[in-house]
């Protein structure tokens, strides 16, 4: 057992269960199934919300509102740098704080295989809750569900997350304009490399993590100190910072230049890629994010994000052009131009 997991089971000791598997009983609604909630959610997860134990939340919020859903099937459930459970709080998180918004509540539904270990469940749960507190957020509703041995795959979470919008934020497609610089705010590929060197069985000299976490509060110093200087902000995670960047060019209508030469990479995962065949401008990331301002402002945006440890690899990495609208043009780092199209399939499924 790794020193991290080592850590959070000293902090949160396995109660003893009548099985030491899911079984479809968990899922009955019955004595099972309030026994596990019971013991294994409402315990870990109190608050003063979900202890009310109602078929939803009552939530007082003033302002406008900023709302998003997700649902995380990504194999396997544990990886270098977290588990499912971690990242579906941060993915939820980091919806929000895309939107300028500033995550206050979630939902969390099961989908639970027969034949889960208990432990296992227990462990994802307190990733849960470490992921909700380190993010500030508070799971106030949920839902579990139990299907038969073979009909799922260990299992499934759904999240909804809600927050205030911040009251500086205006992140609009229709904000963005030629001149303005695309800043990324750390080393990129890092996710999905970690999750294929489990899959694939690969080794290297040192261990590769996910870079899965929360980017709430970084936002929020960006919205704090620039407003609505901040033009737009994206995650890269399915089909990584090419995809994305294509998505805005085409839904902006407008072109973008990327420098290679300034995209942070680490150098362990940039030799994966290579070993791999792998473009790491299409490679799942989960703890970086994408963001868009005026020329003038730039270096100070970027002064802000490495001020703040998730930011220290920050990087102009683009301009927003009037060329080639729709497109996303590299500058390699020999010379040449060529274009970076949107990723055409699934490079890598369930990696999320």
């Amino acid at each position: 057992m790794s020193e991290k997991k080592l850590s959070v089971r000293l902090n949160c000791p396995m109660p003893k269960l009548d099985f030491d598997v899911i079984t479809l009983g968990h899922g009955s609604g019955g004595l099972l199934t309030h026994r596990l909630l019971d013991a294994g959610v409402f315990k870990l997860l109190e608050n003063k919300y979900l202890n009310e134990q109602h078929d939803g939340a009552f939530l007082n919020l003033d302002g406008q509102v900023a709302y998003t859903t997700d649902s995380f099937v990504i194999s396997p459930v544990f990886f270098p740098g977290g588990n499912i459970g971690e990242l579906a709080v941060n993915g939820t998180v980091n919806d929000l704080a895309m939107c300028g918004a500033i995550p206050q509540f979630l939902s969390l539904g099961f989908i639970l295989e027969e034949g889960l270990k208990m432990e296992e469940l227990w462990e994802i749960i307190v990733g849960i809750r470490h992921a909700a507190a380190n993010a500030g957020v508070e799971i106030v509703t949920g839902d579990t569900k139990v299907v038969e041995k073979g009909k799922g795959d260990q299992l499934f979470i759904n999240t909804t997350g809600i927050g205030k919008v911040h009251p500086e934020a205006e992140i609009n497609l229709n904000r963005i304009k030629p001149g303005d610089k695309i800043i990324v705010s750390g080393e990129v590929a890092r996710h999905g490399i970690a999750i294929m060197s489990v899959r694939e069985g690969l080794e290297f000299e040192t261990d590769i993590l996910s870079d899965s976490t929360h980017l709430n509060y970084i936002v929020k110093k960006l919205l704090d100190e620039l407003g609505k200087q901040v033009h737009f902000l994206r995650d890269p995670t399915r089909g990584g910072v090419a995809t994305t960047l294509n998505e805005v060019a085409a839904r902006a209508n407008v072109g973008i230049e990327l420098e290679q030469t300034s995209i942070p990479i680490d150098a362990r995962v940039e030799g994966a890629c290579e070993m791999l065949g792998l473009d790491p401008l299409y490679v799942a990331n989960e703890g970086i994010f994408l963001a868009i301002f005026s020329a003038d402002v730039a270096d100070k945006a970027v002064e802000i994000l490495r001020s703040d440890e998730k930011g220290k690899k920050a990087e102009i990495i683009g301009t927003i052009s009037t060329e080639h609208p729709g497109k996303v043009v590299l500058r390699s780092s020999i010379g040449g131009r060529r274009v970076v199209n949107m990723l055409p399939g699934e490079q890598l499924p369930r990696i999320c």
